[in-house]
């Protein structure tokens, strides 16, 4: 929490994950494996531009028609296919209602989505968190990166699963705080906690700081 809240108070509320839906939330969240989120935003665009952001239209549109449409999220034909595999299992599953969906046992609904071809943790877990306020902490790479490089109980090849433990174990179970701790890690990972890492404006890079973190 000693970590989270030096974030906060360094970075203020990220407002994320941008969307005007919780289906638009799901799509985003397909779209955005491999690619930056700039990206995204062209082909959520292009997805608004042909009124496609709506479970039933994107359920019967054919598959070429997508993949061309989100064409500007990169791995088009492959992020086609896995939305189209989603929107059957949303269908199939769940009459295409996502009320329904969410309202199914958190780990069971995770278990199912994580059966669906594409459809890792990170993007389960997003889509949980994210659009149905599920409370499940999403683990990316700038979560291991920063964690790891600071020695945080995370080397670099710990699993998923571990690392989300480590946070769900040590912080209240809150949705908000869940959401916005991710949106901070992601922000100090693309703009501090770089490849090339700029150390000297880390908000939590000093020595001092972490004597001072029960962790």
């Amino acid at each position: 929490m000693l970590i989270y809240q030096r974030l906060y108070d360094s970075f203020g509320p990220r407002g994320w994950w941008p969307g005007d839906t919780p289906f638009e939330v799901i799509v985003g969240a397909i779209l955005t494996q491999n690619t930056s989120w700039e990206n995204v935003e062209k082909a959520i665009t292009r997805l608004k531009r042909d009124s496609l952001l709506h479970p039933e239209r994107l359920y019967c549109i054919e598959e070429p028609v997508l993949a061309e449409t989100i064409r500007p999220s990169g791995y088009y034909n492959i992020k086609a296919r896995r939305l189209k595999k989603f929107m059957d299992f949303l269908f199939g599953e769940y009459e295409g209602n996502l009320s329904l969906m969410f309202s199914e046992d958190m780990e069971t609904l995770r278990d199912k989505m994580l059966g669906i071809n594409g459809i890792g943790p990170e993007t389960a877990d997003s889509i949980l968190l994210y659009a149905g306020c599920k409370p499940v902490f999403v683990v990316d790479a700038y979560t291991r990166r920063v964690f790891s490089r600071h020695n945080l109980f995370i080397s670099a090849n710990i699993g998923y699963h571990e690392i989300q433990d480590l946070f769900m174990k040590n912080l209240p179970k809150d949705v908000e705080l869940y959401n916005e701790y991710h949106a901070l890690i992601v922000h100090l990972g693309k703009n501090f906690c770089k490849k090339r890492p700029n150390c000297t404006i880390c908000p939590i890079s000093s020595p001092e700081f972490f004597l001072e973190s029960p962790l």
